[in-house]
């Protein structure tokens, strides 16, 4: 088995809010992150595809098309948008990197060809945190 991991990266407002809180049990709960203005993250996404690699080409997977399959179902609807507002995989969910990764993988995983397998989600919300998510 052999892994094959790659890097992406975007840029995305947010709020983390919970409508069903008041504003003071948000602000308990989410601090500066329930900001009533967003803020903004950059994030890197990696993308970690499992299988075995083709006898005539020695690839698990062709890396650009990786790259492409990302980009036009993740990236572009994700980069410079408010995850809020502006991405429908992401309506009526609470905006956590944690919901994020999940809805990256849900939007990932029907479009890779049946060669390869999904095998993790990683998802760096600053340098210091990041979320890994290996499916159901």
């Amino acid at each position: 088995m052999v892994y094959l991991t790659r890097q992406e990266h975007f840029n995305a407002a947010h709020k983390l809010y919970n409508p069903k809180w008041s504003r003071e049990q948000n602000e308990a709960v989410f601090g500066v992150c329930a900001n009533e203005n967003w803020h903004g993250h950059n994030y890197d996404l990696f993308v970690t595809i499992k299988g075995n690699p083709d006898p005539d080409t020695g690839f698990l997977y062709d890396v650009k098309q990786l790259s492409k399959i990302i980009k036009a179902h993740v990236i572009d609807k994700l980069d410079h948008k408010n995850l809020n507002l502006d991405v429908d995989f992401m309506k009526d969910k609470l905006c956590s990197t944690e919901n994020l990764a999940i809805a990256i993988w849900q939007q990932l995983a029907p479009h890779l060809p049946q060669q390869v397998d999904l095998h993790c989600i990683k998802l760096y919300e600053t340098p210091r945190i990041y979320v890994e998510y290996f499916g159901n």
